[in-house]
């Protein structure tokens, strides 16, 4: 299955559609199982995404139709854009339909301004992998030592990628309700994504209107289930620098999601003459964002650093994506708090020190300061609770600098 591929139109062959996606015959049907012992099927159109990594869970995402015999008109997936996502996680690791369910839940009232936000998840299923498959062959080789592993489906709506997107301000809204959407499923489903990178920051399109989607919950975790320990040996260039340090031994904390929302933003804003569209030529930097894909721990730790010790660091932003570069269009001044420069770090030992916001210093409330507003613009802010705490905190501000300014003259 290889990306962009479209798929063969289905013609009719003897017996159902195989429910294995490796061994049907001579269409594109793929069938699984369903409510109430009912299995459904669809068609396969095109592949929109297929992980090529040895390592990993091998995400397959392919653009489908309902192709159930006798579902017509009736069929509640009718009219609705589909893709099925398959994958291939650990057998014990928890489904994004339960944490999706979780926030549904608990979405009501006031909080039902999150699910524009979050994907919608309409049917999910496990495949385990039957006796004399590599996997079971594995598993009874190597015992514990081995993590047996589920093909995992869903079939979900289909979101549009950050290329969709046509102006500055409609990236940073994306952004900032992707930054909102993170915080409400920390506090209330208590929830950590701990996968944030490019691909899974997507766009819904809903009466005109474009939402940013925080999408792909595969690696989340429960917050009261974190565990001390890297989720990957492998680190990536939109990890927290903290993260590159070999001795790192976690937990993941949220401050390490919003710290990978910069380097995204990052180098997006330098590499990309549009959303769409990369510089063919890479301008030349002392931080090479270009390389950053390729390079391992400590380069990158490196680079890292300095971004965000450095007094004199500005993003060498595109033309298109001028509006990043100012002070408060980005989450440069909040991230650079996370660092051990000028500030030292207490030791959490001797104090009662916040790790999750390294004392207060790189909390959601500083981080939402700083991007909820885009070339002197307010941003939409899609919570309540946010439109309080920014006009409470404003009102602050303004008492603050009469304080400082004195009375005036009479």
């Amino acid at each position: 299955l290889n990306y962009g591929f479209a798929l063969p139109q289905y013609t009719a062959a003897d017996g159902p559609p195989s429910n294995e996606i490796f061994e049907h015959p001579q269409g594109s049907l793929f069938t699984f199982s369903y409510k109430d012992g009912k299995t459904r099927t669809v068609h396969l159109k095109r592949v929109l995404f297929r992980s090529h990594r040895v390592i990993g869970r091998g995400t397959i995402v392919i653009r489908v139709k309902c192709a159930c015999a006798g579902c017509g008109s009736h069929c509640d997936w009718a009219g609705k854009k589909l893709i099925l996502k398959l994958s291939f996680p650990g057998e014990n690791r928890v489904s994004e339909q339960i944490f999706m369910d979780r926030c549904r839940e608990l979405a009501q009232g006031e909080h039902a301004w999150v699910l524009n936000h979050l994907p919608s998840i309409y049917w999910s299923f496990d495949i385990p992998f039957r006796e004399g498959t590599p996997q079971q062959n594995f598993k009874k080789k190597y015992d514990k030592q081995y993590e047996m592993c589920i093909m995992r489906g869903s079939i979900q709506e289909e979101l549009q990628s950050l290329t969709s997107l046509t102006t500055a301000r409609e990236c940073a809204q994306v952004f900032y309700d992707v930054v909102q959407c993170h915080h409400w499923v920390w506090k209330y489903p208590q929830i950590l994504h701990r996968d944030i990178s490019p691909g899974n920051i997507m766009v819904r399109e809903k009466n005109g209107e474009k939402f940013g989607v925080l999408n792909d919950w595969d690696l989340a975790v429960w917050v009261n289930d974190l565990r001390d320990g890297p989720t990957s040996k492998f680190r990536t260039g939109y990890m927290a620098h903290e993260q590159h340090f070999m001795g790192w031994k976690g937990p993941h904390r949220y401050r390490h999601d919003m710290e990978s929302m910069f380097y995204i933003i990052l180098l997006l804003t330098c590499l990309c003459s549009s959303p769409s569209e990369k510089l063919p030529t890479p301008p030349k930097t002392d931080y090479s964002y270009e390389t950053w894909h390729k390079e391992g721990n400590d380069p990158l730790r490196g680079r890292k650093t300095i971004i965000i010790t450095a007094d004199n660091w500005q993003p060498s932003t595109t033309t298109f994506f001028d509006g990043f570069s100012s002070k408060r269009g980005m989450h440069r001044d909040a991230v650079k708090e996370a660092a051990t420069g000028k500030w030292q770090r207490p030791d959490p030992a001797l104090l009662n020190f916040d790790e999750d916001t390294l004392g207060s210093r790189f909390s959601y409330e500083e981080i939402i300061w700083v991007v909820h507003v885009f070339e002197n613009e307010d941003l939409k802010t899609r919570s309540h609770e946010w439109q309080n705490t920014l006009l409470l905190r404003l009102q602050k501000e303004q008492q603050d600098k009469q304080q400082q300014e004195g009375p005036g003259e009479n």
